[in-house]
């Protein structure tokens, strides 16, 4: 009985910096390769319109804009995708508003680009994705590897690695009357909409910066609790909850996780219900959940900022075999 007691008084608590590192931070190594293979994509690419028959020519010296959760550094394990823009010249061509979509009206003297338009006239994204797809796929060291096209992107799937590429075709607008410009990427029925990632970029790099804390971090936790809880709020989304989570103030008095995470839950509960407005005013209300779905993640959040509340007790009481039961409650059974 004596050892018994003594085992039971020595519980080691599981190290939580030790588990993110482990379990939702990319891997070094991995993420190095990434860059590696994505910067010898970036130069195939670039090269393209030097080798490739009636390639359009590609914007000079900004050929290429990486994007995405894996440029904002708020990506998790596994290492499943990378996105970038591949970015097009213009070469004189226009474009407008008709109702929701952005259609694109190319002159004769850009041939290649004349050559890629739809039945009516305007400039098809499927066929410049598909002029990507055909000629990628003659790069010798992606000869073997999977390449299709989706409704916005052009994935390539290589065989030597666990993640995609996903390239989406680009053009770069000139300054509007609204003193911005965008870049115009395929809307997924053949023409184009506005996007700016740059926004996107900015903004949780500011926040990081100007925040007393590693947001970035904070990001990918919420992110893998996302999918342990196999909640399915979209990546976007859940990223723009937690900055508005931080931008609001609400996580700057906490300096430690555990506390951090307790609050965090605690707004989300009532955050999901509310609107949560794109930073780049182009979507309107990104939060366009069913109400069925928010009482879902509401209960969720409220179950896990108890847990955390649990475990923040039992730690204080040293009773760490306690804490570690409720973490998993938030984290799932591999936080040993």
């Amino acid at each position: 009985m004596k050892q018994r007691s003594l085992l039971m008084t020595t519980y080691t608590k599981v190290n939580m910096d030790n588990f993110i590192k482990k379990h939702i931070n990319l891997d070094t190594e991995v993420t190095k390769k990434a860059r590696s293979s994505r910067d010898f994509l970036h130069e195939q690419l670039s090269a393209l319109p030097n080798k490739a028959e009636n390639f359009p020519r590609l914007y000079p010296g900004k050929e290429i804009y990486n994007y995405g959760s894996f440029s904002r550094k708020t990506k998790i394990r596994p290492l499943d995708d990378i996105d970038f823009m591949l970015i097009f010249s213009a070469d004189g061509t226009t474009y407008k508003h008709i109702s929701e979509t952005i259609k694109m009206t190319v002159p004769e003297s850009a041939a290649n680009l004349y050559k890629l338009r739809d039945e009516n006239g305007y400039l098809s994204s499927r066929k410049i994705a598909n002029k990507i797809k055909n000629n990628i796929s003659k790069v010798a060291q992606y000869q073997k590897s999977e390449i299709r096209s989706s409704q916005e992107a052009v994935i390539l799937n290589l065989v030597s690695y666990d993640w995609t590429f996903d390239i989406i075709p680009a053009f770069k607008t000139v300054e509007e009357s609204d003193g911005r410009s965008y870049y115009l990427i395929p809307d997924g029925d053949g023409h184009w909409k506005k996007t700016d990632p740059r926004i996107d970029q900015a903004r949780v790099t500011n926040v990081n910066k100007n925040t007393d804390y590693n947001v970035l971090e904070f990001i990918r936790i919420i992110k893998f609790w996302n999918q342990i809880q196999n909640i399915k709020i979209s990546s976007y989304l859940l990223e723009n909850i937690v900055l508005n989570y931080f931008e609001e103030g609400e996580g700057e008095i906490w300096n430690t996780k555990p506390y951090q995470l307790k609050s965090f839950f605690n707004y989300l509960s009532s955050a999901i219900f509310q609107p949560v407005w794109d930073p780049k005013s182009l979507q309107g209300d990104l939060n366009d959940l069913e109400h069925s779905k928010q009482i879902i993640i509401e209960n969720k959040a409220n179950k896990s900022m108890n847990a955390a509340s649990n475990a923040i007790t039992y730690e204080n009481d040293k009773k760490y075999e306690e804490a570690d039961k409720q973490w998993r409650i938030i984290f799932g059974d591999d936080y040993v």
